[in-house]
């Protein structure tokens, strides 16, 4: 990357660049780009091309440069990061459930940990959605679990009519998560979104009820499938994106 005295620069392009993600990172648009490099309005870009582009006033040129496809995921990677991120889901609330049953002292660590699931799915929805949306979904899926523990807690105590209630906010909300998703990209459905969440509560429900009644082989059983599921929510969700979104990947 060479810089002339008037700022302009010649950037050659690399494995997994676009026009989008070269104006996002030198603070241009592909306005300007397209109008200093005519060939390239008609033409999509290629690897070792030689662009010419005058980054916008937020550049660093003195900061370490990364080739754009450091930041572009494979599909298959954006299916293992959803997959993993899912599986920490369950994986987690698994072990707040546990807590609040036995009484733990790690109650505070083990939520603590839990709740940064939602940020880091925040964090995996950015590049697609931008700050704003990924934002509501991770305080969507914020509430989703507190109300789960706020459920549990009542059913421990014995409270049937705060439980009751605290399971229709639960249901509420994944009204809500579906809604939202459905909103937001045409491929995901709500139906199916609402249909896949109410599985997931119905599960999850059960799995603390049995722990609570000491059915641990029973409760056990159906951690298995509140798993199996968690993966199946996560490659909808990631299929959703790919297809909406095909154009941001190397594959």
């Amino acid at each position: 990357m060479l810089q002339d005295s008037e700022g302009s620069i010649m950037y050659t392009v690399k494995q997994g660049d676009t026009l989008r993600l070269i104006a996002q990172h030198f603070y241009t648009t592909i306005y300007a780009i397209t109008t200093m490099n005519p060939e390239v309005y008609l033409n999509p870009i290629y690897i070792g091309q030689v662009i010419y582009l005058k980054p916008g006033k937020s550049f660093s040129p003195l900061s370490n440069f990364k080739s754009m496809s450091e930041n572009v995921k494979t599909m298959e990677e954006l299916k293992e990061e959803f997959r993993s991120l899912w599986e920490q889901h369950v994986e987690w609330t698994r072990f707040v459930i546990t807590s609040i049953v036995f009484g733990l002292p790690n109650l505070d660590a083990v939520t603590k940990r839990l709740l940064k699931n939602p940020i880091d799915l925040e964090k995996m929805f950015i590049p697609y959605y931008g700050n704003e949306t990924a934002s509501k979904f991770a305080g969507l899926m914020t509430s989703h679990l507190a109300i789960a523990a706020q459920l549990v807690k009542a059913a421990k105590a014995g409270n049937k009519d705060l439980a009751s209630k605290t399971e229709r906010d639960w249901y509420d909300n994944a009204d809500e998560i579906a809604s939202f998703l459905g909103s937001i990209n045409p491929y995901w459905s709500e139906d199916e979104w609402k249909r896949m969440l109410y599985k997931h509560l119905a599960l999850t429900k059960d799995e603390a009820v049995n722990m609570l009644n000491k059915k641990y082989p029973e409760d056990i059983s159906i951690y298995d499938e509140i798993e199996k599921q968690a993966l199946a929510m996560a490659d909808m969700m990631s299929d959703g994106i790919i297809r909406q979104f095909p154009n941001k990947f190397l594959n």
